[in-house]
């Protein structure tokens, strides 16, 4: 399966608690629900169709424990996300979770990067990551993720867990979809690339 992150951000790269003011308060972090404002229909129709392609999830302890609480309430059957979300497989990264009521659900633990590695090896289309900032930042400095689809919110916070921290490796995409949504988010699709090559501007070569 290709390992594929979604990740909400706000223009200086946050990616905490983007649902709700209560979501994610980890580090004193208290601007949650910023994302909320610029859902819209077009938008959701974008995430249909790519839930529509997962067959399976791996998720973050918190991020798990937030979607057992609210997922299992959305039981429209005619609700593709919502079924895709309760009825798929869902692979959680924690050594700290004894149980995972939420299933089909199996706990991860130990060497995360070895277990992601197993599951990419499994038959499927993806393998779908979905918020779960601390997790990503770990497959990502692995060099794990295949695809990302970045949603960027017109809006800075000045605080909260940055998707790309100081201090990672670099890291090189390659942009195959971008587009606007009328609510003002900008969606952005990469697939993984070379690392990043760095050279000095040359003015008189530059333009040739």
């Amino acid at each position: 399966m290709k390992l594929v992150l979604m990740e909400f951000l706000s223009l200086d790269g946050v990616c905490q608690g983007p649902g709700a003011p209560d979501e994610d308060t980890s580090d004193g972090f208290t601007r949650g629900g910023w994302f909320v404002p610029f859902l819209e229909q077009g938008f959701m129709t974008t995430v249909t169709g790519w839930v529509g392609l997962a067959d399976a999830f791996l998720l973050g302890r918190r991020t798990y424990e937030s979607f057992a609480r609210d997922w299992p309430k959305m039981d429209d059957p005619n609700d593709l996300i919502a079924s895709k979300m309760n009825g798929l497989p869902k692979y959680v990264a924690s050594n700290s979770l004894k149980e995972a009521s939420w299933g089909p659900a199996t706990i991860l633990s130990g060497d995360i990067t070895a277990r992601a590695a197993d599951l990419k090896k499994k038959p499927g289309r993806e393998l779908q990551i979905h918020g779960s900032g601390r997790l990503a930042h770990s497959l990502l400095g692995a060099g794990m993720i295949d695809e990302f689809r970045l949603v960027v919110a017109p809006v800075v916070l000045g605080q909260g867990r940055r998707l790309f921290p100081d201090g990672m490796a670099p890291a090189g995409f390659r942009l195959v979809d971008v587009y606007a949504t009328p609510g003002g988010l900008a969606v952005h699709v990469y697939e993984k690339a070379e690392a990043p090559v760095f050279e000095t501007y040359d003015a008189a070569s530059a333009w040739r």
